[in-house]
């Protein structure tokens, strides 16, 4: 056996050893979470406040808080970051400023959420006066955090539609508009879908940010509109690890954990779901 056999066999072994611990540890903390949470996981987990008592407790307010923060992120950030997208990739000029532009667009995606909260502080609690630990506050925050990603991500699914298509589209007489709607944007749609769906996965997971702006740890009813103060799920949960019952922290942590992903896992198989059936529609 030659040495370049031997070096290829020997990373293709590296390769599958590495891909093989990650999946282990991963299969290993989910399973441990889930041994812990089953006994917890029930409708009454589902449908009640959150109590002193372990028996009592549940997670629905900080469930729906959770649920109508992410949509309204949902609702600001996307026509905001793919809009930015389009006029970055479509109708801007490449000149220096346009460059400069988009650095700094993808520098604020690495930027931590931490600071994206002290911004929310300063711009919509302190400036606006709204009432911290709203929904309202919580989602422009969360929407500050991801539209960035969004615009980066979306910029990206733009780029990948070839450039023969815009000449075809403007050659038969379209406007540039028209190209962009009936051409750019349906090719990109994949593109663009999964980069939405990952930013709000991290939306729903955050923390930080939503501590600055003064979100609650715990509350005992769920928010009747987006003015209602709120507790999202990774702080109801993180305030549970802290109580000085044992079933606290090993019974509701991990059932709020699994919940949370649920929610996770639904929103990703609803983006996949679309994503595939823009891709079928490009295929016909």
């Amino acid at each position: 056996m030659r040495g370049e056999e031997v070096r290829e066999k020997l990373f293709m072994l590296l390769a599958l050893l590495a891909t093989l611990f990650g999946i282990v540890i991963l299969a290993f903390l989910l399973a441990f979470t889930f041994y812990e949470a089953l006994p917890w996981l029930d409708w009454q987990f589902l449908t009640s406040p959150p109590s002193r008592f372990p028996e009592r407790a549940g997670i629905y307010p900080s469930l729906v808080g959770s649920v109508m923060a992410i949509a309204l992120v949902g609702v600001f950030s996307v026509p905001l970051g793919v809009g930015a997208a389009i006029y970055l990739e479509e109708y801007a000029r490449r000149s220096r400023i346009a460059k400069l532009i988009e650095i700094n667009i993808s520098n604020l995606a690495a930027v931590p959420s931490i600071v994206y909260g002290l911004l929310g502080l300063g711009l919509f609690v302190s400036t606006l006066h709204l009432r911290p630990g709203i929904v309202l506050v919580g989602a422009l925050t969360l929407t500050l955090l991801i539209l960035p990603i969004i615009i980066v991500a979306a910029q990206e699914a733009l780029r990948s539609v070839p450039d023969s298509l815009r000449e075809a589209s403007i050659g038969l007489g379209a406007t540039r508009w028209q190209t962009v709607r009936n051409v750019v944007l349906p090719s990109a749609m994949p593109g663009i879908l999964t980069g939405v769906i990952l930013a709000l996965s991290r939306a729903i997971g955050e923390t930080a940010p939503l501590i600055m702006i003064g979100a609650a740890t715990s509350i005992f009813t769920p928010p009747k509109s987006i003015f209602s103060t709120y507790s999202p799920l990774p702080m109801q949960i993180f305030m549970w690890t802290d109580m000085p019952k044992e079933e606290f922290l090993h019974g509701l942590a991990p059932a709020g954990i699994i919940v949370l992903l649920a929610v996770m896992l639904s929103m990703n198989a609803f983006a996949v779901y679309l994503r595939n059936r823009y891709a079928r529609k490009l295929r016909r």
